[in-house]
Order: C-alpha cells, then structure tokens, then sequence
C-alpha cells in the first residue's frame, strides 16, 4: 500500500521536473520558445489552487474517490500532452495535469495520517521525501534520455503504466470508512483566486513580448488581476471555511516560513527550467548531460536535510535556515559567474551549493511552522506552507519567463552589423536555432544567439540571487525561537 501511495507521488514529483530539460526538443517540434515558461507556471498554478478544495471534498467523500479523481485527470492531461500540436494545447493540457496534480499530493499525504500511526509517521514520510529527492535526479535524466534517444512525448506518456499500476493498487489495498460531516467548500474564493493570479501570470509572461508592458491591454490584465487578488482576500475574511485562512499571516513564524517557501518554490523552479537551457544552449551540452547536471542539486539537498535536524535542536530553526539561506546565496553567486565559456562540472557545483543550502532551509523553516500549532491545525498550516511554495514556484516561472524574454527582445532588436538583421529573425523563439543545433551555417548569427541566450540566462540568475536575499529578510521575521517549540504542541 505504501508503495502505492510512493508511487502516486512520484507521478507529481516527477513530471515537476522531466520536462526541464525536453524543453529544447518541444520548442524544436512546437515552436514557442517565449511561451516555455507556461509549461511550469500553469501546472503549478492549477495544482497550487486546487490544493485546499480537495482537501475538502476528501473529509466530506473520502480520500479514494478523491485520489481516483485526481488520478484520473493527471493521467488524462498526460495522453493529451503526449498528443499536442502546438504550443498552446500543450499549456492547456499542462494545467489539466496540475488540476490532478493537486489532488494526488495533499491526498497522499493524508491517507498516510490515516494508515499510520504517530510514532510511524515520521518514517513514512521520511520515505515520500526520499521520492522527491529521487524524481529530481531521475526526472531530468529520464527527459533527457527521452529527447535525446525517443521523443520528448515519452515523458508524458510514461506516467500512463504507472499510473494505473498506482490505481489496481489502491483500489485493491486501501480500505476507508467515510464519516459525513457538513462542510461548506469556499467556491467563490477558490476562482477569485485561480483567475486574478492567472491574470498577474498572463501579464508578466506576455508582457513586453506580446505586447509593450506601458500598453493598454498590459495595464488591464494587471489592474483586473489585482482587483481579483484583492476581492479574493476580502472573500477569505468572511468565508466560514475559507480556501486560505488569512489568520497564518498574522504569526511571525508562519508568516517567515511562508515568505521562505515563496522564495524556496521560486528558485527551485528557475534552476530547473534555466539550468538546462544554459547548458544545452550556451555550452552546447546534449539534454542527457543537461539533466545529469541539474541532478547535482537533489544530492546536496537531502543529505543537507537529514543533518539539518541536529543542528537545529542545537541553535533553533530560524538560526538553521539562516545558515542555509547563506549557502544558497553563495550558490545563486556561483551561477552569476558562469560564462560563455564555462565548464559543465562549475554548473553542476553551483546546483550542489544551492542544494546544500536547500537542505538546511527547507526543512527547519516547516517543522518550525508546524511547531507554533496545534494538531487540529497543523494540516492547515503545512497545506498553507506547501500552497506557498506552489505559488512560489508559479509566479517564480512567470517572473522570470519575463526577465529571459525582455532579454531577449532586446539583444535580438538590436544586433550588431557584423550580423546583420536580415539574417537574424527579431523574436525570441530565434533562440531555439541554438537548442536545436539548426542554422549552423550562419556562424554569426548562432554566436549572437547563443550570446543573447547566456545574457538571458545570467539575468535570470541575477534574479534568482534577489529572490535568495528575499529568502534571508523572510527568516529574519522569524523569532529566534528554539527546536524545543516544536514539543510544545497539543
């Protein structure tokens, strides 16, 4: 039954990180290279939102048909992404995939609250932890070995026999008794929510590539999206059960741990979806080595993590995190030096610091979180923490979609004369020459490019080092509070 349950959230885990680095064939096969970003923003974005509505409907029908449910539509995104013609029915079948996504996550953690008991848990997720950490090193080689051997379809298609081994499991082993209670599912919230910050998205994505950002249409996706936002928050006051009680933002620990796990799922995603790129398209790395070196990270991530517990019984979670915070910045650092003519190993030892720094964060900042409640309210709290780093990681793809495209935009607006504009398309899915090895004939032109991809990249990482600092002023609204907090629960 456990495997089972491992294997749902490897499902999730995986296809987190599997596409990362395939970008360069879909963008070869579908074109869009400006439009990439949407692939991770929107199934996080539909799986972040969704999270806090199957909680609810998992008390009030059971945990099984929920799963089933989620399962279902994760598998069917999947067939349809394997099938996609273009870029934009790829995005639309992506967030069909988050919408399953953000059932089998919460879901599995909470039968496993149902199976097992205290004393266990702690094992238990021990081991759905250990999946995380195996699907970021498997999910970018096992992309890299489909787009470089296969096809990149394979990497949805694959979620197809685990899916339904997953399914005959759980129908056959896991057995519930469904206890009806009233609960009211705060609906209105729930799309005020998923469409003002789809808008901000939108916005941020499109903006100063679709449109100039000083543009009307910018102005009004921007202005209708905070409206939603706003009108959203005023909502979750008043809402009886709301889909994000507002009441977590009001404690210094929870409101430290959410900003870190902003900041956690934002810089996570950047190093996922840029790493690859930079090495295919500026060292000229194939996807397979791409993916080995994304891989760096997930090694210094859960060793980092198993000896954050004995530090931070020592000098507290915050001061933890706080030393983990600084490696990352360290890290973020290290990816700001690379160049043009950078070795692939000096990739991968950035990936390692930062995963180091990973470790030492991650963990202290949510058993802190956990610590300052109760038990009655301590899956609201970790479900908040984890929609933070789901929203983290949304927004966080968007942002810095917006900062590579204005890059660039720019740079391909203004080549020089050596290269001439009418030997260099003026858009940004021009980039996809280099990641596919195309046009090799203009060696002018693939130089610029392939410039203008490392510029894109290196602010991207400049961005990133922001967010880490961001990181620190989070944890420093954090008491120094001492591991011995996390006893005093109820």
């Amino acid at each position: 039954m456990l495997a089972a349950i491992m294997l749902c959230t490897g499902l999730v885990a995986l296809d987190s990180t599997i596409i990362a680095t395939a970008v360069p064939s879909v963008v070869s096969d579908l074109g869009g290279f400006s439009q990439f970003p949407w692939l991770f923003s929107i199934y996080l974005l539909t799986q972040a939102v969704t999270v806090p509505i199957y909680g609810k409907l998992a008390d009030v029908f059971g945990r099984k048909p929920v799963m089933f449910f989620g399962i279902g539509a994760f598998l069917l995104g999947s067939v349809l992404c394997g099938a996609a013609w273009s870029m934009p029915t790829l995005i639309l079948f992506r967030a069909i995939q988050g919408i399953g996504a953000g059932a089998v996550q919460p879901i599995s953690m909470t039968m496993v609250g149902d199976m097992y008991s205290v004393e266990e848990r702690a094992r238990v997720q021990g081991y759905l932890a250990s999946v995380w950490g195996v699907s970021a090193v498997v999910g970018p080689t096992l992309g890299g070995v489909f787009s470089d051997y296969v096809t990149w379809r394979w990497i949805f298609f694959i979620n197809l026999p685990l899916g339904a081994v997953a399914s005959w499991t759980l129908a056959r082993r896991f057995k519930e008794r469904v206890t009806r209670g009233s609960h009211r599912i705060d609906y209105l919230g729930a799309v005020l929510l998923t469409v003002g910050s789809s808008l901000l998205i939108l916005g941020l994505l499109e903006g100063g590539v679709a449109w100039s950002w000083g543009s009307p249409i910018s102005l009004a996706i921007f202005a209708a999206g905070v409206a939603l936002v706003v009108s959203f928050v005023l909502v979750e006051r008043r809402a009886a059960e709301p889909v994000l009680p507002l009441w977590v933002f009001r404690h210094r620990v929870l409101t430290g741990g959410n900003i870190a796990a902003l900041g956690i799922g934002a810089f996570t995603i950047g190093l996922s979806s840029y790493v690859p790129t930079y090495a295919q398209g500026v060292l000229g790395t194939s996807a397979l080595v791409a993916g080995f070196t994304l891989a760096a990270l997930s090694i210094g991530w859960p060793f980092a993590a198993t000896l954050s517990g004995r530090l931070y019984m020592r000098i507290g979670f915050r001061d933890t995190s706080l030393i983990g915070t600084t490696v990352i910045v360290a890290g973020a650092v290290l990816c700001v030096l690379l160049g043009q003519e950078s070795q692939v190993w000096q990739v991968a030892g950035a990936c390692l610091v930062i995963g180091l720094g990973m470790g030492l964060t991650a963990s202290p900042t949510l058993v802190a979180v956990q610590s300052v409640v109760g038990w009655e309210r301590r899956g609201v709290v970790t479900g908040t923490n984890m929609f933070c780093r789901s929203i983290g990681s949304a927004v966080g793809a968007a942002v810095l979609g917006a900062v590579s495209n204005a890059t660039l935009s720019d740079r391909l607006a203004h080549p020089p004369a050596s290269v001439g504009g009418d030997r260099l398309p003026r858009s940004v899915d021009a980039t996809s020459a280099v990641l596919t090895g195309q046009g090799a004939a203009d060696s002018a032109a693939m130089s610029f490019i392939r410039g203008a991809l490392h510029d894109a990249v290196h602010n991207v990482f400049l961005t990133l080092l922001v967010v880490a600092v961001l990181i620190v002023g989070g944890l420093l609204l954090m008491p120094r509070r001492r591991a011995q907090a996390a006893t005093e629960t109820s």
